[in-house]
């Protein structure tokens, strides 16, 4: 198993615990912080606003992602 798909299962399994907060790093400097309703679907992060879908990030565009206990 190569660092991407270990990457994208740590990703995923944070992404369904929701007292996690997640911060991704984008490789073009963004920073985007994912709230709790947001969801993986193949290899893109779904961030979900109250009107719909906010932000959709594919996982090679992220650099790095810190995860903190809400």
């Amino acid at each position: 198993m190569d660092q991407a798909e270990k990457f994208k299962k740590t990703l995923e399994r944070y992404i369904d615990y929701r007292g996690i907060d997640i911060i991704l790093h984008l490789k073009d400097g963004t920073v985007i912080e994912l709230d709790k309703n947001r969801k993986l679907n193949g290899d893109v992060v779904i961030k979900n606003g109250k009107t719909g879908i906010v932000a959709q990030i594919e996982i090679s565009e992220i650099q790095r992602a810190e995860f903190f206990a809400a």
